[in-house]
């Protein structure tokens, strides 16, 4: 992903909002949320999917009560880096979406998020209920958390950028 990108979305979803992870399953939906100042993902809750406009009513309610103002939603990319059906389902979800919830959306690969999440919660002896629980919320938190660290990187390498001139 290209700094421009970040850059416009970090534009776009007014500066001093909240962002909203998501990550996106034909089940469940995971969401964690950033803090103001857009630092910290922190998990927030898992959505269990019924059809799209509840889903939808329900994403829409949880980002006006938390003032939103930008979504980021894990890409699942192939692991070779291709786009799959997963991702058209993806897009697709955002693309529906738009109406109700009209923020912008930022796309973030979320690779091996799930695997991640779930090794970690293993070596922490969480029990296979547990993990269930955590898992879609844990890995929207990895994939938001991603999307921080790398717009911070873009807004520190373009301080000193701006410094060097």
């Amino acid at each position: 992903m290209d700094k421009q990108t970040f850059r416009d979305f970090a534009v776009a979803s007014r500066g001093g909002a909240r962002l909203i992870g998501l990550d996106l399953g034909t089940k469940t939906i995971g969401l964690a949320l950033s803090d103001l100042g857009r630092q910290i993902a922190t998990p927030l809750e898992t959505i269990k999917r019924v059809k799209f406009t509840p889903d939808a009513l329900r994403l829409k309610a949880i980002c006006e009560t938390h003032r939103v103002g930008g979504l980021v939603l894990g890409l699942p990319l192939n692991m070779d880096g291709s786009e799959g059906p997963r991702v058209q389902s993806t897009r697709a979800f955002a693309r529906n979406l738009a109406p109700i919830l009209p923020l912008p959306v930022l796309y973030f690969d979320e690779r091996l998020s799930t695997a991640v999440v779930t090794r970690a919660l293993i070596e922490a002896d969480a029990s296979r209920q547990r993990r269930g629980e955590l898992v879609d919320k844990l890995a929207a938190a990895y994939i938001l958390q991603g999307c921080l660290d790398a717009m911070r990187n873009v807004a520190d390498e373009d301080a000193g950028d701006e410094e060097e001139a």
